[in-house]
């Protein structure tokens, strides 16, 4: 078991590693919200033109049961820049590259009210851009010598009004997403039918968490999190759940599925 004595320790050590800005616990166990057997992620912010991968695999390594490798910026896809998975002290470890660059972006795009999902690798909607904002806000520093965690959470503390008010101008595409899938409803394509409602009801989702000024960054977990939020539905999920369980290869459980989807609760 990973004490936090122990995570500043291995952050410390991280931090030595030349190129290394600062480490941090991010995930569940930042927000408070893991249950035992959660994966720790550390997040190690990086300046991806001066830091040393060979160096950072071997400071890693010293710590975890086996040696791990961090690979080359774009190795984990094209917005997740690397990273590796670790055993340490009996405990999964997930150390995640960020680049300090792309953290800076996205924080400013999240202060203009800017946002978009891109193709990722285990991102099943895509992945969230702004969702770089939202880690240095979620995020719990263990090495932050030089401020840039603690900066960068005040810049986009409190949730940026014009990031809310984008989240719900973009429902438009949930409505858009259920009209597709009720144009096929008679085709038996249950496949088609289940992305596009499961694509809506996590856009959804997501401007749920908005209206409430609370960050999401990324679909795990982000349907049951919205029962959690003031004024919020309390049984969303029961709902997003029903919808999606209806969906099957008739016409009448597809249309079904449609309906509950479109009658979901909205912010405003």
């Amino acid at each position: 078991m990973l004490s936090d004595g122990d995570l500043v320790r291995i952050a410390r050590n991280l931090a030595a590693t030349p190129g290394v800005i600062a480490v941090a616990l991010g995930g569940s166990r930042a927000r408070g919200t893991h249950s035992p057997d959660s994966d720790v992620d550390l997040g190690v912010y990086v300046d991806g033109r001066t830091i040393d991968r060979d160096a950072l695999s071997a400071a890693v390594s010293r710590w975890a049961t086996t040696s791990v490798r961090i690979g080359p910026a774009g190795s984990w896809g094209p917005w997740v820049d690397s990273g590796a998975w670790a055993t340490i002290a009996g405990m999964p470890v997930d150390v995640i590259i960020r680049d300090v660059d792309r953290v800076r972006a996205q924080v400013e795009r999240a202060r203009r009210g800017e946002f978009a999902f891109h193709s990722q690798p285990g991102h099943p909607l895509g992945f969230l851009d702004v969702a770089y904002a939202g880690e240095v806000a979620l995020a719990k520093p263990l090495v932050d010598g030089a401020g840039f965690l603690r900066d960068h959470a005040d810049a986009v503390a409190p949730y940026p009004e014009p990031l809310r008010r984008a989240f719900l101008d973009d429902l438009w595409q949930v409505d858009f997403l259920v009209d597709a899938a009720a144009k096929v409803t008679d085709r038996g394509d249950t496949a088609y039918v289940g992305l596009c409602l499961s694509n809506a009801a996590v856009r959804l989702a997501y401007a749920w968490h908005a209206q409430a000024r609370t960050w999401a960054i990324n679909e795990k977990g982000i349907v049951s999190g919205v029962t959690r939020l003031p004024s919020a539905p309390a049984d969303f999920d029961v709902q997003v759940a029903a919808a999606l369980s209806a969906v099957d290869a008739s016409s009448e459980g597809a249309r079904t599925a449609t309906d509950l989807l479109r009658a979901l609760p909205r912010p405003s």
